[in-house]
């Protein structure tokens, strides 16, 4: 029996020292390799931290893209999502009601063309990026409400759409922080 807790004396110490030892050194070392030195990539404008561009923000007003909505409000400290199914009437209504929102302020787009993530709250409630598809259908809205030529605003909606990370996993998707900054530039 000694042998035994001899030997898990043993495993419980070399867990701990990888575990809580080398495990986070090697992900703050991460972390400081990366964009952002492990705080985030920061969005300055004018010396000003405007944003975090892996961070959503809430955007309301016609002349700006919106953003995915947000079950937490936008707020990091509390991210996740509503934990309520397609099958909740109180989330069926919220969705409704975010999809009449659209119509509203985007009249010239059909129900059928509003795409999930316009709709639809990410898991963490901090998804910075909406879909290509989510993009195309506000450019009409911002230029009518920014009296910009719409071709204008869809060339800003290209040059500002990711491909696939690594060309393989995942979407397009535009970032709305970075897409609403370069459309104010163009004023």
């Amino acid at each position: 029996m000694k042998k035994y807790i001899i030997q898990s004396l043993r495993l419980t110490l070399v867990l701990i020292v990888l575990l809580c030892v080398l495990y986070p050194l090697g992900i703050a070392l991460a972390g400081r390799l990366s964009n952002g030195k492990g705080g985030g990539e920061k969005i300055i404008k004018n010396g000003k931290v405007v944003g975090y561009a892996l961070l959503g923000q809430s955007f309301t007003k016609p002349e700006y893209f919106w953003g995915r909505p947000s079950a937490v409000g936008y707020n990091a400290a509390g991210s996740a999502g509503s934990n309520k199914g397609p099958s909740n009437k109180d989330y069926l209504k919220t969705v409704s009601d975010r999809i009449d929102t659209l119509l509203k302020y985007n009249p010239t787009i059909k129900k059928a063309d509003i795409p999930a993530d316009m709709v639809t709250a990410s898991g963490s409630g901090l998804d910075p990026n909406i879909s290509e598809q989510g993009a195309t259908i506000q450019i009409k809205r911002i230029a009518v409400a920014r009296k910009m030529d719409e071709r204008k605003v869809a060339e800003l909606v290209v040059k500002h759409t990711d491909g696939p990370y690594l060309g393989l996993f995942g979407p397009t998707s535009v970032n709305v922080l970075k897409l609403n900054l370069a459309l104010d530039e163009l004023k």
